[in-house]
């Protein structure tokens, strides 16, 4: 499809378990699969402790290498550190391309972007509570919401949206041509450059095409590929 973006790329899972719920563990793998391979799967946490029980069940299941984290002081988050050690670790033994850090804490803020000074991508998965500062640091943040069994229904009219009209209008000014008109994929690009959180099931759509068909202020076109085949190239501008 036209605002599919594929890739393939290894990645190592790091999973902050103390701010993450195993209820999502299966269809946030299925997600990750869409940006390549798990290489690593670790989940970290003090497995000693009956607040992780739930997470326990799903490490053999989906082959995640549980990491022993204890509390050595009330008030101070183990966990974290030891992610971020391994984090570093696993960065400069080069053979990867990606982190994927699943946790809506704010302290992965420093270790997501030193990561992408590297080159390697991020992508974050927690929460909407989490805070922006965690979110912008990321190539691309996924709320584990939109990760769940039910079919996403809006909350409130879409075309009433302020923001997202601004996010469509700033994307389609930065890569439409000279009558105002921008790919679809290209839009689609440059919104998560610019917006990490951006994602259509927040919106209660599935695919970015049947979003912008549900906005009255976009105008559409599409253009048959020369292949024979039903595959559209959409074209997009602001009404």
């Amino acid at each position: 499809m036209e605002e599919n973006i594929k890739r393939d790329l290894k990645l190592a899972v790091l999973i902050d378990s103390d701010n993450a719920q195993a209820s999502i563990i299966s269809n946030l793998l299925k997600e990750i699969a869409k940006y390549g391979t798990a290489n690593i799967k670790r989940a970290y946490g003090d497995w000693t402790t009956d607040r992780l029980k739930q997470w326990k069940e799903h490490l053999h299941k989906y082959a995640i290498q549980p990491i022993q984290q204890f509390s050595y002081t009330s008030g101070k988050n183990s966990t974290d550190s030891s992610l971020i050690i391994d984090a570093m670790d696993i960065l400069h033994e080069n053979n990867i391309d990606g982190f994927c850090i699943i946790s809506s804490d704010s302290d992965f803020t420093r270790l997501s972007t030193r990561i992408r000074e590297n080159g390697l991508f991020v992508y974050g998965f927690g929460e909407k509570k989490t805070p922006e500062a965690f979110i912008s640091a990321c190539d691309e943040f996924i709320f584990t919401e939109n990760l769940r069994d039910y079919i996403n229904k809006p909350t409130k009219s879409i075309k009433n949206d302020k923001k997202l009209k601004t996010i469509f209008a700033n994307a389609i000014s930065a890569v439409s041509n000279e009558n105002g008109f921008a790919r679809l994929t290209q839009v689609t690009i440059h919104i998560k450059k610019t917006n990490p959180e951006f994602d259509t099931r927040t919106y209660g759509y599935e695919k970015i095409g049947q979003l912008v068909k549900a906005l009255n202020y976009i105008e559409i076109e599409e253009e048959s590929f020369n292949d024979g085949s039903n595959n559209k190239h959409i074209w997009i501008k602001l009404k």
